[in-house]
C-alpha cells in the first residue's frame, strides 16, 4: 500500500528522514525549483527514484497543498515503545515523551507532532483505536516533522504501567481543580506528558494511571486552551526543565 505526500517540506522531510520506500516524485511543469524542492529533487536523483514533471492539473487531482511536488511512499512506519526507550538511552537522555488519548483532530496531532520534534521528544504514543493517526494530511499539517519523530500505536494504559516501570513520572494534562499548577512540578527527570481528547479530556482509565495531574497557569477570561496548544505549552514547559537542551539530534533510521 502506497500514500502520496504532498507539500515541499514534507516531501523534503520524508526524502530526508529516508524511512520509508520512494516509488516516484511528481513535479508540477515549470515549477520554481528552489529551496526544498531543489532538496527534494537532488535526494531523489541521488537514490535513483524517478522523477517526472507533470502539468499542474495531475497534482491538482492528488490534493490540495501540493505546493508542485508530490512523493509516493510506503506507509508510515510506525515504532514501539521499545523503540522510544531505546532512543532515549542511546542519547543517554532521561525519556522524555508525549502521549496523545484519543485526539482525534488532523490538524491537533499534526501541531503536536510538529511541536513534539521541535522539543527533541523521543517518542508519541498513540491509542490503538478511537485517534487521528499519521496520514498524509497529518504529514503535511506537521511540515514533515513527523518523518523524523518515533510514534507507536499501542494500549496507553498499559504503556502508561511500562514506563512507571522504567522511572518515568506521567503526568496527564487537565483543567480540573485537583491537578497541580505545571510550575509547581520538578519535570527536568524522565518525563511523560498526556494529553487527551479535544472534546472529552483524558479517558477515565488513563487519568487514573497518571501520576499527577497538571494544569496551565492562565490568567485571562477564556479558561481552557484547544488540545493541540495546550499540548504545546506542556511540552514547553518540560523543555524549559530540562533547561533547553540544544544538543544536536542525529538519529539513523532504518529505511
Amino acid at each position: 500500500m502506497t500514500e502520496w505526500i504532498l507539500g515541499r517540506n514534507p516531501v523534503s522531510e520524508a526524502l530526508r528522514a529516508n524511512r520509508r520506500r520512494f516509488f516516484r516524485l511528481w513535479v508540477a511543469e515549470k515549477a520554481d525549483q528552489k529551496r526544498h524542492l531543489k532538496d527534494a529533487l537532488d535526494m531523489a536523483r541521488q537514490r535513483g527514484i524517478p522523477v517526472e514533471f507533470l502539468p499542474r492539473q495531475r497534482l491538482d487531482a492528488l490534493g490540495e497543498n501540493h505546493q508542485s511536488v508530490a512523493l509516493e511512499a510506503s506507509a508510515y512506519p510506525y515504532a514501539s515503545l521499545l523503540d522510544i526507550l531505546s532512543r532515549a538511552q542511546q542519547r543517554n537522555q532521561a525519556p522524555f515523551i508525549l502521549i496523545l488519548d484519543t485526539v482525534q483532530d488532523t490538524h491537533n496531532l499534526g501541531a503536536l507532532l510538529r511541536t513534539a520534534e521541535a522539543v527533541g521528544v523521543h517518542g508519541v504514543l498513540l491509542p490503538l483505536r478511537r485517534t487521528a493517526t499519521v496520514t498524509p494530511a497529518v504529514v503535511n499539517t506537521s511540515s514533515g516533522a513527523c518523518e523524523h519523530l518515533l510514534v507507536a500505536q499501542t494500549n496507553l494504559a498499559q504503556a502508561i504501567s511500562a514506563l512507571k516501570n522504567e522511572n518515568v513520572w506521567v503526568y496527564g494534562l487537565e483543567g480540573s481543580e485537583e491537578a497541580q499548577s505545571i510550575e509547581t512540578i520538578k519535570l527536568s527527570g524522565a518525563t511523560a506528558l498526556v494529553v487527551g481528547n479535544e472534546g472529552s479530556g483524558l479517558r477515565s482509565l488513563v487519568r487514573q494511571s497518571c501520576d499527577v495531574l497538571v494544569k496551565l497557569p492562565m490568567r485571562g477570561h477564556i479558561d481552557s486552551l484547544n488540545a493541540a496548544v495546550a499540548g504545546s505549552v506542556g511540552l514547553y514547559f518540560i523543555w524549559q526543565a530540562r533547561k533547553f537542551s540544544s544538543e544536536t539530534i542525529d538519529d539513523t533510521f532504518n529505511s
